[in-house]
């Protein structure tokens, strides 16, 4: 690419100039933000490709007091829904003109600490899929009009937003698939520190058995992997009894659990039923054939993102909670009735 002669560095000034437009102009073509014509933004595209100048979002964020970075708060990234959710925020990031400053956490502590670094990088907003955020960090970056968006974290901080999967209509159907299947007795498997999310949903699963007849005191087995991820749900199913219809509290779990119980030989659909949340890639597998409930990732991101540009707008806004629908994927572990 060509430069200016004699100038290290090109300016939007230098694109205003050879385009023919003023300063303000270039800003809102480069941003695609802003009222411009389209044979106007194609011209100062091409002049700035032709000078080779590149827009210095950093530089802008120091002169507006906000970059053009969003920070993003994951934890085991490894896990398959949460690295799909990770992809599908990244791609709707980007989709609306911002770049992802991702960290992964392991505890409270990074969790604070990281927030406590996201306000001096001056993000233009924080979305938080892991942990629970210190409400006096919150309260700072509320203070400084920077959005904090929580997805399927538990909506009690004022002034963030929440995207969440309905996980009570989730819980539901999955209780009214193990009765409509024929089973009196039920397992709810969970891990001895589990989410908000996970928590609500098996506090969901019991109401609805209890509501339809169930003893809950005989007849729903608790069983608590001493782990996350797989290796716990594999554990688990050394717990199960003889003719249940389980519930999980995510796909891994399940996947081990399934796994646990094949070692017992014990197989579903025929020995027990099994059903799990989040439709990850795995349990769609041969091997797995998982019945599940599907969490729907681009809509879960694009919320999150609607929040977070809202409450740009109207930062003192109350909060706001949007609830994702999920649907039942039947699958081998539990077939449809």
């Amino acid at each position: 690419m060509n430069s200016l002669p004699g100038r290290q560095n090109v300016t939007a000034q230098d694109v205003a100039s050879k385009a023919g437009v003023s300063r303000a102009v270039v800003s809102r073509a480069l941003s695609n933000n802003g009222s411009i014509s389209p044979a106007t933004r194609a011209r100062v595209l091409q002049v700035a490709e032709e000078l080779g100048y590149q827009v210095n979002f950093l530089a802008q964020g120091l002169n507006r007091q906000r970059t053009h970075l969003i920070g993003v708060i994951v934890s085991h990234i490894s896990d398959p829904f949460r690295s799909s959710l990770l992809d599908g925020l990244l791609g709707e990031i980007q989709r609306h003109g911002f770049q992802a400053l991702v960290t992964e956490i392991h505890n409270e502590q990074e969790l604070a600490e990281t927030l406590r670094n996201f306000t001096q990088f001056r993000v233009s907003g924080v979305i938080v899929t892991s942990g629970k955020p210190p409400e006096s960090l919150v309260n700072q970056c509320v203070q400084q009009h920077i959005p904090v968006v929580g997805i399927n974290r538990q909506p009690d901080i004022p002034g963030v937003d929440y995207v969440c999967s309905d996980n009570v209509a989730g819980a539901t159907l999955a209780a009214e698939q193990l009765i409509r299947a024929g089973y009196h007795r039920f397992g709810w498997l969970n891990t001895q520190n589990s989410t908000w999310a996970g928590r609500m949903r098996g506090e969901a699963f019991s109401q609805v058995l209890q509501q339809s007849g169930v003893d809950i005191e005989q007849n729903l087995v608790p069983l608590i992997a001493s782990q996350e991820g797989y290796h716990g749900g594999f554990l688990a199913a050394l717990q199960a009894g003889e003719g249940l219809g389980v519930f999980c509290a995510n796909a891994q779990l399940a996947c081990g659990f399934l796994d646990g119980m094949r070692k017992l030989g014990k197989n579903a659909p025929e020995d027990f039923q099994l059903i799990g949340f989040d439709n990850t890639p795995q349990t769609e597998q041969y091997s797995y054939q998982l019945t599940t409930l599907h969490q729907d990732i681009m809509e879960l991101s694009q919320q999150a993102l609607a929040h977070l540009l809202a409450r740009t707008r109207n930062p003192t806004q109350p909060s706001q909670i949007s609830w994702v629908k999920v649907s039942l994927i039947y699958r081998r572990t539990s077939p449809s009735i």
